[in-house]
């Protein structure tokens, strides 16, 4: 979510104990639209599969409901863990979680219950913050337990990781992690990828960090592996063209707002990009051997970071976003690159000619083909649910 010049940007990555079909680990996150404030959850049941992956969603969704709520986070998660039942065997509690609270100027409040603690950096370096620990005594418990409060106020480019324990502990009992990978291992980990890439994604980050704890478990993860990553940092912006404006005195403007956009740029459409390279004295160039799974290749022009072909792709790309697809599953081409710039950005602005293009009026496209403009509405509708971006759609 944006507020001024910022803009939080979250994702995590997860993979499953081999051999279970369901997580024992469960992030949920959600924002308010009118203030854009950020809540989100991971949580860990106890053990694995199914009966883990009950207790982990009930206390997710009790964190999320009641933070969002705006009741106080200290008081939600005391809520919890009374809610919660005591392992009759362990004396210890079915799940453990961490809830962050963030508002759209960078003000966190983050609570913890026995999830390893969260990784705060700022320039790419580990930042110790001040945490006040809350004692609570609950009924069966064994012994007095532990909340862990943390306030803290983002400054742009700082970031927070959250993980559970299938990431610290991961590759224990190996050669190379007799212990596990441990905090002083994941961080250096951190620290190294930030300085290689400085400017990551929260999604390439949280994947890498999973990908690397699954590696130290010789690819066959032992445990659920989660981690989580918010971004605190600038916005940003791209935009989609696609299809020639329904009155012709549009297409100068539509091809200067092209070039004038100050972020990432897509053209979708063979006549949208010949309309914006005309308009501009541009040439398109297409790449023939760049089209995969059915559809057709992409293109290249000055000032575009992607040409592609219109609806097929489009259609593609929405269903894959419906999915959650994770681009890095799919072969090189134009959907994949498609999925890259929008996950990548923080802003889409969509920029509609709503001509009749002929050609889509042959009764020997597929019939689930749909028309751009409501594929493009389904793409706003999936962009700010799944995945908490900012939209605009502008008609021509």
């Amino acid at each position: 979510m944006r507020a001024g010049n910022s803009f939080i940007e979250v994702d995590y990555g997860q993979h499953f104990k081999a051999g279970e079909r369901i997580g024992g680990d469960v992030f949920l996150l959600s924002r308010q639209k009118e203030d854009g404030r950020i809540v989100c959850t991971l949580s860990d049941g106890l053990g694995s599969g199914v009966k883990a992956n009950v207790l982990a969603n009930l206390t997710a969704t009790m964190a999320q409901r009641f933070v969002t709520q705006r009741l106080d986070v200290r008081t939600s998660a005391t809520i919890i863990m009374n809610t919660l039942p005591v392992c009759a065997v362990r004396k210890i509690s079915y799940s453990t979680f961490s809830i962050a609270d963030i508002t759209a100027d960078g003000r966190a409040r983050i609570i913890e219950y026995d999830n390893p603690p969260f990784l705060y950096l700022r320039g790419g370096r580990l930042l110790d913050p001040h945490k006040q620990t809350i004692s609570l005594k609950r009924e069966g418990a064994m012994k007095e337990e532990q909340l862990v409060l943390s306030e803290l106020n983002l400054e742009v480019g700082d970031r927070l990781l959250f993980m559970s324990d299938g990431v610290t502990q991961s590759g224990m009992g190996s050669p190379s992690f007799p212990l596990g990978w441990r905090r002083g291992a994941l961080i250096e980990a951190v620290e190294e990828i930030v300085a290689s890439q400085p400017d990551i994604g929260a999604r390439e980050l949280s994947h890498a960090i999973c990908n690397r704890a699954r590696r130290n478990d010789g690819f066959t993860a032992r445990d659920d592996i989660t981690c989580a990553v918010v971004y605190f940092r600038k916005p940003r912006q791209l935009l989609i063209v696609t299809g020639p404006p329904v009155d012709p005195d549009k297409d100068s403007w539509m091809a200067s707002f092209f070039d004038k956009f100050d972020g990432k740029r897509i053209i979708s459409g063979g006549s949208t990009a010949s309309l914006v390279a005309r308009e501009l004295g541009r040439q398109v160039t297409v790449r023939l051997h760049s089209g995969c799974d059915d559809v057709p290749p992409a293109s290249t022009m000055e000032g575009a970071d992607l040409v592609t072909e219109g609806l097929i792709t489009l259609s593609k790309v929405s269903l894959a976003l419906e999915k959650r697809v994770d681009p890095s599953s799919l072969s090189p081409g134009p959907v994949r690159s498609y999925l890259e710039l929008l996950l990548d950005s923080d802003s889409v602005h969509f920029l509609v000619g709503t001509k009749i293009n002929e050609a889509h009026q042959d009764p020997n496209i597929p019939v689930e083909m749909e028309l751009r403009r409501t594929i493009v509405r389904k793409m706003e509708k999936i962009l700010e649910e799944l995945y908490l971006k900012e939209t605009e759609i502008h008609f021509l």
